[in-house]
């Protein structure tokens, strides 16, 4: 196997074809926009954090979305009209729900892995991405969210992740432009934050250098394959071009299901999708004001970041709500109100409103490696987690290319 394709052109496809390159291997990378990093890598929440690891699938979380079916403004909303996808998807959910506490330890362990591999990454391409070491501060207003965290703790160092608590008025030293009452939280010095468009795009800079063809405006409609190798069928606009390879790896997000299910797989990915604003910090007064230590609101499900010094990110919330991507005032509306809370000397007079659907497994772990056939492979459905993860499931699913690649020439030998 020496002629592989990707398909897609967000975080996952971009890391894979670094890392298939990286191993000599001729990578072509289809990605439908004219750029990279367009949807759900454009504006997340800008955490790399190994302290977010804990899986959705436990009990509290179903009773509190049952609890928010009625909230527009919910952390949590799920649109009541049924589907099949969306009950299959579910009810695979709650089978998951046992497997939560391994889950949730395996995933702080692909977390830490990854971090090596993204950051010398960024060194050897020499990317800028406003990269800020400085931890990640969890915030509880009351001794249950607390108590919950104090559990999680225990999961995560399982995972071999160090945080710790800290009360509010440590809690203030580390960000002192914290605003509000705190029951406690728990820091994570090893997290960090930066911006995942930026970092995409100069990774696909230097894809291209290393010789990767990047195919951008190319809307792939079909995938075919067998034990021999697979065919991608794209669309430009103009015409249709129908293109051989020796495999091909599917990184296309939340279009993963469909495209696994022309290939005989079934890869049950659901879009969730999350909100963020990125605030324009325009006065100094407001830069001042705005936070530079990352935090996570548990109770919120709102994540921050610092990106450079004029700008803040705040994002989070979940919709199950189908392949649906309006931005909705009232799902951004608790986002400012949450700045104004939290930190009152910040102006949302600029905010920039964004939504992107989130790509989840309901075991809420990503698809990586092979498929039915020799040729076909995954890295897909990380989840609210996919920067955090995508540089060791990239490493992941190449060293599974490169396994399939010695296995057929030992064959044909």
């Amino acid at each position: 196997m020496k002629r592989v394709a990707v398909i897609g052109g967000g975080i996952t496809g971009v890391t894979t074809a670094y890392a298939l390159a990286k191993r000599g291997l001729q990578v072509t990378l289809f990605e439908k926009h004219r750029y990279a990093a367009m949807e759900t890598s454009y504006a997340n929440g800008g955490q790399l954090s190994a302290s977010n690891a804990e899986v959705w699938t436990h009990w509290p979380t179903v009773l509190k979305g049952l609890q928010w079916m009625l909230r527009r403004d919910a952390p949590l909303l799920v649109n009541p009209r049924p589907t099949w996808h969306k009950l299959s998807w579910f009810a695979e959910f709650m089978a998951a729900i046992p497997g939560y506490a391994q889950n949730t330890t395996e995933t702080t362990r692909l977390a830490i892995s990854a971090r090596n591999h993204l950051f010398q990454w960024a060194r050897d391409e020499e990317i800028d991405f406003d990269l800020k070491q400085r931890g990640i501060l969890h915030i509880y207003r009351d001794k249950a969210g607390f108590d919950h965290a104090t559990r999680v703790s225990r999961l995560l160092a399982a995972g071999g992740l160090e945080r710790r608590a800290v009360t509010p008025e440590e809690m203030r030293s580390i960000e002192p432009t914290l605003a509000g009452h705190y029951y406690g939280g728990f820091f994570t010095e090893s997290d960090s934050t930066g911006d995942i468009h930026k970092f995409t795009h100069g990774l696909a800079t230097a894809i291209e250098r290393r010789g990767v063809t990047t195919l951008y405006g190319r809307d792939v409609r079909d995938v075919g394959a067998n034990s021999a190798g697979a065919t991608v069928t794209s669309h430009d606009g103009n015409e249709v071009v129908r293109q051989s390879f020796d495999g091909v790896v599917i990184c296309a997000g939340v279009g993963s299901r469909a495209l696994a299910a022309r290939l005989g797989d079934r890869v049950n990915i659901y879009p969730v999708k999350g909100y963020s604003i990125t605030v324009h910090l325009d006065q100094p007064a407001c830069r001042q004001a705005a936070p530079m230590v990352s935090l996570l609101d548990d109770e919120a499900k709102l994540v921050t970041s610092r990106l450079g010094e004029d700008r803040f990110r705040v994002a989070g919330t979940a919709e199950f709500n189908g392949f649906n991507r309006d931005i909705r005032d009232d799902r951004i509306r608790p986002l400012i109100d949450w700045v104004a809370q939290c930190f009152p000397g910040v102006s949302t007079r600029r905010a920039v409103p964004w939504a992107g659907l989130r790509p989840m497994m309901p075991n809420m772990l990503p698809r990586v490696g092979g498929g039915r056939l020799p040729t076909v492979f995954y890295n897909t459905g990380h989840g609210h987690l996919g920067w955090t993860l995508s540089a060791v499931t990239a490493e992941m699913v190449a060293d599974a290319v490169m396994a399939a690649t010695w296995t057929a020439t030992e064959a044909y030998q």
